[in-house]
């Protein structure tokens, strides 16, 4: 799992809650997606002046369990823009309750967003 670069700061940070756990007591993976999906999207804005929508999520990958107490980081990076789209790659770093100085590569998933207007049609990004 590649690692974000060192000056890059997350798109957002978020604690787990109990209220996330599935029943093996770690935290359902769509929880993570839905966080994913927001962190990419609010990269997608740097990119656009207009509203973007979800059209795929790629290649996710869960590579460690996720604890409550855990802080996630998500971190998003531009893997390419075409007319109307963009596509993200958003890896999730954990650091885990139990030792904060620890953080683990968890997820990572390739995101696709189309910008558009009002009546919700595909425009140009620019």
């Amino acid at each position: 799992m590649t690692q974000p670069a060192d000056n890059c700061c997350p798109a957002i940070r978020v604690m787990m809650m109990p209220r996330d756990t599935n029943a093996h007591g770690t935290i359902f993976g769509g929880v993570i997606l839905s966080y994913i999906d927001q962190a990419g999207a609010i990269a997608a804005r740097e990119h656009t002046r207009h509203k973007v929508v979800t059209v795929a999520m790629d290649k996710v990958e869960f590579k460690q369990p996720v604890q409550v107490g855990d802080v996630l980081s998500f971190y998003a990076t531009l893997l390419k823009t075409g007319r109307t789209s963009i596509t993200l790659r958003v890896w999730v770093e954990a650091e885990r309750f139990e030792n904060p100085q620890e953080r683990v590569g968890v997820t990572e998933a390739t995101l696709t967003y189309v910008a558009v207007d009002a009546r919700r049609n595909a425009v140009p990004l620019h």
